[in-house]
């Protein structure tokens, strides 16, 4: 069940983050650099898992960090933008770690996952296209999807079922 929300996805209390990254990110704009802020070991770990895996764009890679904190990375975007920063996200990329995500989510550990406007930041798509996608893979979950499509700064959700 999906329910959008406005407040900090750093203040979830969801059991599981999902969010956009590319192949070599270096978590240094939008949610992933917040995300590093919050738990910098997760970004070593993205690093040093990028170096020995080479993954590829629509992809997911998952991290578990102290306290039972799991964190979804969904390769949305390409590793080739400007300026050595990511490039986009595309349709095909935000379907498949969508897939890949409710594959994950499917096996029952995860009681609850929030994620942003997936691919809309960075990435460069727009939410009219996202939203949808997002409905399509895990509209039906049985578990809380927590969207959150307003971002205010220190302020906890109204996460029901939480």
């Amino acid at each position: 069940m999906i329910h959008e929300v406005a407040g900090d996805i750093t203040l979830t209390k969801a059991q599981a983050i999902a969010h956009g990254v590319a192949p070599g990110d270096h978590f240094d704009r939008g949610l992933a650099l917040a995300l590093r802020e919050k738990w910098p070991a997760m970004a070593k770990d993205f690093r040093h898992y990028a170096h020995q895996c080479h993954p590829k764009p629509g992809e997911i890679w998952e991290w578990a960090g102290v306290g039972g904190v799991r964190v979804f990375n969904l390769l949305t975007q390409s590793e080739h933008g400007h300026a050595g920063h990511a490039g986009p996200a595309t349709d095909a990329t935000v379907n498949h770690c969508l897939r890949r995500l409710r594959h994950e989510l499917e096996k029952g550990e995860i009681k609850s996952v929030a994620l942003p406007k997936l691919a809309t930041g960075v990435g460069g798509m727009t939410w009219e296209k996202v939203k949808p996608l997002i409905q399509q893979h895990l509209g039906d979950l049985p578990i809380p999807v927590y969207v959150y499509t307003t971002y205010h700064a220190g302020v906890h959700a109204d996460e029901a079922g939480a």
